[in-house]
């Protein structure tokens, strides 16, 4: 698969380098944006607030599948939209997911390590929904559906409790499953 990553930073960077690794051709762009035309799907993990610059710098995007790393952290979602997801896709105008935002980059070169395989929750639109879960188990997580974009604001919300057992254990990696299934 083709991905394109616009933001080079540990999030970006990192799913990056685990999609290399599980064989798919990277792209990697950082402020000055480039091209993601050839591209199967990009994953976009920039600060909240840079949104709307950063992929205004990206050409070739229009209808993509777009994944959605970025994180609000003690802000409202956009003026005009439910969560950072609907703005990105009003600007794309692809099929688009909420993933990897509850993941800790610093965790990443622990995945393999696990007893467990570690959950990456998501939601997408059913167009999307394909190609997120293949990437989640391709970067070494089980994915777990929340159901179509319009989650994505709670799913977004969901980062305070992240960053508080963060703050009181240090990153972790996570697995939710039904019963009977971990």
């Amino acid at each position: 698969m083709k991905i394109t990553v616009v933001g080079r930073g540990n999030v970006g960077g990192g799913l990056a380098g685990l999609w290399r690794k599980a064989g798919h051709e990277v792209q990697e762009l950082g402020q000055d944006g480039g091209d993601a035309s050839d591209s199967d799907v990009v994953l976009l993990a920039v600060p909240s607030d840079a949104v709307a610059d950063a992929l205004g710098k990206v050409s070739g995007l229009e209808g993509k599948v777009t994944i959605d790393a970025t994180n609000r952290i003690r802000t409202p979602p956009p003026d005009g939209f439910d969560s950072l997801a609907a703005q990105v896709k009003s600007i794309t105008g692809g099929p688009t997911a909420k993933a990897f935002n509850l993941n800790f980059a610093r965790a990443y070169d622990e995945i393999g390590n696990q007893s467990v395989t570690p959950s990456n929750i998501y939601c997408a639109d059913d167009d999307a929904r394909e190609v997120t879960e293949q990437l989640t188990r391709d970067a070494g997580y089980e994915p777990i559906s929340i159901g179509d974009l319009d989650s994505a604001g709670a799913q977004e919300d969901a980062i305070l409790l992240f960053f508080a057992l963060a703050t009181a254990q240090g990153p972790v990696l996570y697995r939710f499953g039904k019963p009977g299934e971990l």
